[in-house]
C-alpha cells in the first residue's frame, strides 16, 4: 500500500501475534500505526458506499458483476464519485466467502494461470495497488478515499447520493427481523436466503433517500408486528 501511494487500512478480526509484528513494516510505520481492527465486515464497511471484492474467479459461481484488472479503474470511473470506495481482500487460506460477497458491488479478478490461480494475499494486494495507482494518477491513487456530494437534478428533483454499505446493513437487519417475525425465513435455507437478500441491497445502488423511505417502512411493519 505504502509503495503506491495508498494508505487507508481496516482489517477485520486481525490475528493479534502477526498484527503487533507487522508494526515494525520498513517505510509503512504510518499506515499500520493509523490502520484500523473491526470485529465484522459490516463494521469494517462503516460509511463505504462501493465495495468491490477480490476473486480468482476459478471453480466458482460468483453471480456478480465480473471485472478484469486492467477494466477496474475505467470501471470506477463510470460509478458516481461521492462516497468512499474500497477493495476487499479475503483471508490468506480461504480467501471470501459468499457471505463476504454478497456486500459487494463487483468483483475483480487478477489474471492467473489456471494451474495455479491462488495469489498470496500481500502480492494480491501489491498488483492491484499497482494497476489503480497506474491507471488513475496521482489525484485518484486510492479508489477509497474520494468524497462528494451529488449536486445533479433530474427534472428539477434533486439527486441523493447512493446509500452506504453500513446504512444498507441496518435495512438487512431490520428485514431479517421482519421476515423473521412474519415466518418467511426457514431454517433449511435461513442463511442462502439472507445471503441473496443482501446482495439484492448492494446491487440495486439504492439511493441514502429511497434507503431512508425502505428503512421506514420496515420500521412501521416491525412495529406493527409488536403491537398487533
Amino acid at each position: 500500500m505504502a509503495n503506491f501511494g495508498f494508505t487507508d487500512l481496516t482489517v477485520v478480526e486481525p490475528y493479534e501475534a502477526a498484527w503487533q509484528e507487522t508494526r515494525s513494516a520498513v517505510g509503512a510505520e504510518d499506515i499500520i500505526c493509523s490502520a484500523q481492527a473491526a470485529s465484522s465486515l459490516s463494521g469494517a464497511l462503516d460509511k463505504v458506499d462501493l465495495v468491490i471484492g477480490t476473486t480468482s474467479g476459478q471453480r466458482r459461481t460468483l453471480n456478480r458483476e465480473l471485472i478484469s484488472l486492467e477494466q477496474l479503474s475505467e470501471w470506477l470511473r463510470d460509478r458516481p464519485r461521492a462516497g468512499r470506495r474500497a477493495l476487499l481482500f479475503g483471508s490468506e487460506k480461504t480467501g471470501l466467502s459468499n457471505e463476504h460477497f454478497s456486500y459487494c458491488h463487483a468483483l475483480v479478478r487478477i489474471p492467473t494461470s489456471a494451474r495455479c490461480p491462488s495469489m498470496n494475499l500481500g502480492q494480491a494486494v501489491a498488483v492491484c495497488c499497482f494497476e489503480l495507482a497506474r491507471r488513475s494518477g496521482n489525484e485518484e491513487s486510492a479508489p477509497n478515499v474520494g468524497r462528494g456530494q451529488s449536486a445533479g437534478r433530474d427534472r428539477g428533483i434533486p439527486t441523493s447520493p447512493p446509500a452506504s454499505v453500513q446504512s444498507l446493513e441496518q435495512i438487512f437487519e431490520r428485514a431479517t427481523r421482519v421476515l423473521d417475525q412474519a415466518g418467511y425465513l426457514k431454517p433449511e435455507a435461513r442463511q442462502a436466503t439472507l445471503i441473496k437478500l443482501r446482495r439484492i441491497l448492494i446491487e440495486r445502488r439504492i439511493s441514502s433517500y429511497d434507503a431512508r423511505i425502505l428503512g421506514g417502512i420496515l420500521a412501521q411493519i416491525e412495529w406493527k408486528f409488536q403491537n398487533p
